[in-house]
């Protein structure tokens, strides 16, 4: 089982960039990964996704602001966020893609307005 540590995340102002960091404990190479985020109130929601070759996918609210990457050498997967909103923030989480649990302590983000 592998296990995924988050980090990176802080309080920024609106307008600013944050980038998340996620480390997994085994190879994900052969993965979809996924990063996913939950507001107060609010059900997982998953924000952008890469795949093993590194296509990637995004949500509406984010696409044009956010990026992932990853590297598969290093089992590594990132999200570099800019123009952050108030509406960003959030705990985010990294997984892989189409699993039940196996979830982390996620790392919170917060934008103030």
């Amino acid at each position: 089982q592998v296990q995924l540590v988050e980090s990176g995340g802080g309080v920024v102002q609106a307008g600013g960039s944050l980038r998340l960091s996620c480390a997994a404990s085994g190879s994900i190479s052969l993965n979809t990964m996924g990063w996913y985020r939950q507001a107060p109130g609010k059900l997982r929601e998953l924000v952008a996704s890469v795949s093993s070759r590194g296509s990637t996918w995004y949500g509406a609210s984010v696409k044009g602001r956010f990026t992932l990457s990853r590297d598969n050498a290093k089992n590594l997967v990132f999200l570099q966020m800019n123009s952050l909103k108030p509406e960003d923030t959030a705990i985010y989480y990294c997984n892989k893609v189409g699993v039940v649990g196996g979830w982390g302590q996620g790392t919170q983000v917060t934008v103030s307005s």
